[in-house]
């Protein structure tokens, strides 16, 4: 089920995936090296490439940087085949007469089947890792999320982490605690300790709750 824009989620099945690997800027199909990957009270998943790195391949400097979408298994091999027939093209083809866009079509019988009913529970699992030296040693940490539906509030997991971070943000310009004036990529957030810690904070009031991981690596 899509719990934000149907058209943005077939976005991320079209659209190149763009990373960086060992300094070098690469572009790869969308849905391309799925690998499988377990996630505590969820199970195994699969990850694939997806276009999601957006401002930070301009502001962080790591030489490496990929991002990956996490669905069930299955789930890559049913949108490649949905892709490679035509069906999300947006170039035109005549049927009796009437132009028509594959996507178009596509849309208008998907989204009716794929919109989340109000009773129906969805779940958000996230997991950054990080690796890098710090004092001459090498770190790897890992940031790992697992929010669902909360029926006390009614309040889907999609509206959960993104929403009650939106207005942890708002909270944390309000006091003052970050005062970069402008646009501000989200990442930039990162750079302040202080703003990381509070948002963190505001979250897990609200049960959005990031557990941390920390090892050093050979």
């Amino acid at each position: 089920k899509a719990v934000f824009s149907p058209i943005d989620v077939i976005e991320e099945y079209t659209r190149p995936a763009r990373f960086r690997e060992n300094g070098r800027l690469l572009v790869k199909p969308a849905l391309s090296e799925v690998e499988l990957l377990d996630f505590a009270g969820v199970g195994t998943l699969e990850a694939f490439n997806s276009d999601g790195l957006r401002t930070l391949l301009k502001t962080i400097e790591a030489p490496t940087l990929k991002e990956k979408t996490l669905r069930y298994p299955g789930h890559a091999e049913k949108m490649r085949l949905l892709r490679e027939t035509g069906f999300f093209s947006q170039e035109e083809v005549e049927i009796d007469g009437q132009q028509v866009r594959p996507l178009d079509l596509t849309a208008k019988l998907l989204f009716a089947r794929w919109k989340l009913k109000e009773e129906e529970a969805d779940l958000t699992v996230m997991q950054v890792i990080v690796e890098g030296k710090k004092d001459g040693e090498r770190y790897r940490i890992g940031y790992n999320l697992l929010d669902k539906y909360d029926p006390a509030t009614q309040t889907h997991s999609m509206a959960r982490t993104t929403g009650y971070t939106a207005t942890a943000a708002a909270r944390m310009i309000g006091q003052g605690l970050y005062t970069k004036r402008g646009i501000s990529p989200p990442e930039f957030i990162g750079r302040e300790p202080g703003c990381v810690d509070f948002i963190l904070r505001e979250l897990e009031t609200r049960g959005v709750i990031y557990q941390e991981t920390r090892e050093k690596i050979e």
